[in-house]
């Protein structure tokens, strides 16, 4: 609700079934205020709900039709119209009357006959309070816009950073960018299928998913560190080069960390980025690395990232190999069930496989990005001048 200017008149409607009281009190207060009248309830009600709504309303009790005490219950029942302070303007001069005028919401309660100035004091307070109560809620509203800007802008640079790092690694590696893309979507895919299951309901939270989806494309940020010689080589790697090679994982978790130190507070994307970089190549039964870890004791986001790398790997085309088919990769993952894969993630990875399908075929590589890959190759292997 915008703040009225201080050089504008603040606007006051006067509710009364008598002319001359009508008369009375708008002669009153005209000279200060914008008067409005209404001579019944239901007028009073359609005024208060028009684009321009009085600052304050002066309420008669008894009158034909809606009574004052069934006005007020309207108005502090309607959102649109709750805020609008109420003074109640009567001959009832029970306690009783004033008690239930206040509890139904007014804020004060006049009687009459009216003692002029006591009703223009009472009027100037009730809009000095309503004033500073529209100013408060209008700073509200200003920084609770201004806080989710500024989370959208800070979400939208974490975004920035992380894709920057992830395609600073794939610029030295054969995978794609969209090679990024797609194990995002599988893991994001495979952790809302497992997020009501006893073993994972617990961790997979709808934040944490939504953390695990911005820390994906990390997972192999350590290859930023590997010589080109063995990063780019086409063949099969010898057991030395494998043995560096295997650096990667510890080598990316390093640099997360790094990144982390140097900001000096602990980032929760960041923990489970940690994770996947420096755990993914772990397996279940033990024969991965850099750890050996096994069964539960590899992080869970680690155990997702493993079936959603190793899928998109197989079905990859790259400068030095074909891609399997899906149907392939779909059967080398069910062999991998229990041994290389946790058996859950796997049974849920099955029962997605067409969506994995559908995903990869959304995030399908660019033949062109390909080539650029298989000339840079050339280049560092020495296959061309």
């Amino acid at each position: 609700m915008p703040t009225a200017s201080p050089n504008t008149k603040a606007t006051v409607l006067v509710v009364d079934d008598t002319p001359d009281n009508l008369a009375l009190i708008s002669g009153l207060l005209r000279h200060l205020y914008r008067v409005v009248a209404a001579n019944n309830g239901e007028k009073a009600l359609t005024i208060a709900q028009s684009d321009h709504p009085p600052d304050l309303i002066l309420l008669d009790i008894m009158m034909p039709g809606l009574s004052g005490y069934e006005v007020c219950q309207r108005l502090k029942g309607n959102p649109a119209t709750h805020d609008i302070p109420v003074i109640f303007l009567t001959a009832m001069t029970g306690t009783e009357d004033e008690k239930r005028g206040l509890e139904m919401g007014a804020v004060d309660f006049i009687t009459k006959p009216v003692n002029p100035p006591i009703v223009l004091a009472r009027v100037a307070t009730q809009l000095q309070v309503k004033a500073a109560a529209d100013f408060l809620k209008d700073q509200n509203v200003y920084l609770e816009a201004e806080v989710t800007r500024r989370g959208r802008e800070l979400a939208a640079i974490q975004d920035v950073t992380i894709l920057a790092m992830a395609s600073l690694a794939e610029t030295r590696d054969n995978d794609t960018g969209n090679h990024i893309r797609r194990t995002q979507h599988y893991l994001k895919l495979l952790a809302v299928q497992l997020q009501q299951h006893p073993r994972f309901c617990t961790f997979l939270t709808d934040h944490t998913i939504d953390l695990l989806f911005k820390s994906a494309p990390l997972h192999d940020i350590g290859k930023v560190g590997i010589p080109d010689r063995i990063l780019l080589k086409p063949g099969r790697f010898t057991p030395e080069e494998f043995e560096i090679m295997k650096t990667h994982c510890k080598l990316g978790r390093d640099s997360i960390q790094h990144a982390e130190d140097q900001l000096g507070v602990s980032v929760d994307f960041l923990k489970h980025a940690k994770e996947i970089a420096y755990s993914h190549q772990e397996k279940w039964d033990g024969s991965g690395y850099p750890e050996g870890l096994a069964g539960d004791d590899i992080p869970i986001s680690a155990r997702l990232m493993a079936v959603a790398d190793v899928y998109d790997a197989l079905i990859s085309r790259r400068v030095y190999k074909e891609g399997y088919s899906h149907t392939q990769a779909v059967e080398i993952m069910t062999q991998g069930r229990g041994n290389h894969f946790d058996p859950d993630i796997t049974d849920a990875f099955l029962a997605l496989a067409d969506q994995f399908q559908a995903i990869a075929q959304h995030y399908a590589d660019d033949d062109e990005a390909l080539r650029h890959k298989a000339l840079n190759l050339k280049v560092i292997t020495g296959d061309i001048a």
